[in-house]
């Protein structure tokens, strides 16, 4: 039963990462997108059909965070009753103008935070969480959706991620050691994420010319430097071939026509992508970066209850 339940949970996780872009309305995230994701995540896998989109309610027993080994309860959140008013106080403040201006990845961690403190569901909130946090990313410009997967970071180490949780002070809201550890989760993960997508870029080009053009070593070598680097100039080429910009020229001439590289830029700055591919690398260069550059922050204070 275990198993069949955690089986069912991921599916459900992937299949609600394919519908992220259908969440948001008008891109804000409403109550109406969290219950539904809840929904999503957790169905034919909670002991309670009736609990699946719904907030915990006066009917439901009053839930606990805690080691269902040891009955060590770690964390207790907000009562049944106190849950209307808190769901709509942490959506209108995640859809505010004021939260934002904060750097993507920092609004992520703040707004998975909060939810996993207020605890609106039975069960899922976790996921939920995390899944709240990749549609943050998702609408302020990260085209991360098919690869991006927070879980692969925070479950393999659950204590960890319980007791960075609870470094947050509850009296003054200092996130600081929270958000560092969101953070590097983040980067580690997009760093996973680039090398997958790299790998799968390859094998996309060579799949997409079987039977048909075989590729050279040259020619794989400047599909893996693009996909490392997300493009490649004529002056890349020269130095890493110890050829001519002629010579570099011809080269890469061949795959324009062969349709697996696509030249932008003009005369001298002029570089060459991978059309399916550069959109999506680009956006995991530029969250990595900021999540590189985001390790060591001082964190924003949380107004959101007291």
């Amino acid at each position: 039963m275990a198993k069949r339940k955690d089986k069912e949970e991921v599916l459900n996780y992937i299949r609600v990462l394919e519908k992220l872009d259908t969440l948001p309305q008008k891109g804000e995230i409403t109550e109406t997108a969290i219950k539904n994701i809840q929904k999503m995540l957790t169905a034919n896998a909670i002991e309670d059909p009736q609990d699946c989109g719904a907030y915990r309610s006066e009917r439901n027993k009053y839930v606990v965070v805690g080691n269902r080994l040891t009955g060590e309860i770690s964390f207790r959140p907000p009562a049944n009753k106190e849950l209307p008013e808190l769901m709509q106080d942490y959506v209108q403040w995640l859809n505010s103008d004021k939260v934002r201006k904060l750097d993507p990845v920092v609004m992520a961690g703040i707004a998975h935070y909060e939810f996993v403190r207020i605890h609106p569901f039975v069960d899922g909130n976790g996921r939920t969480a995390r899944v709240i946090a990749a549609l943050i990313l998702r609408i302020r410009g990260s085209d991360t959706k098919q690869f991006f997967c927070l879980d692969d970071y925070y479950d393999v180490d659950r204590n960890e991620y319980y007791n960075a949780l609870r470094t947050v002070n509850p009296h003054n809201r200092d996130m600081t050691h929270w958000l560092e550890y969101f953070v590097e989760g983040v980067a580690v993960s997009i760093d996973s994420v680039r090398e997958r997508v790299a790998r799968l870029s390859v094998e996309r080009v060579r799949t997409k010319k079987k039977g048909q053009i075989a590729l050279t070593k040259r020619q794989m070598r400047i599909v893996e430097a693009i996909n490392k680097n997300g493009k490649i100039s004529i002056s890349d080429m020269s130095g890493m071939f110890k050829i001519s910009r002629q010579a570099a020229l011809k080269e890469i001439g061949k795959m324009v026509e062969m349709e697996i590289v696509k030249r932008e830029g003009q005369a001298r700055a002029s570089y060459y992508i991978i059309p399916d591919y550069a959109i999506g690398y680009k956006a995991l260069e530029r969250l990595s970066l900021r999540a590189h550059s985001l390790r060591s922050v001082q964190a924003p204070r949380s107004n959101l209850s007291n």
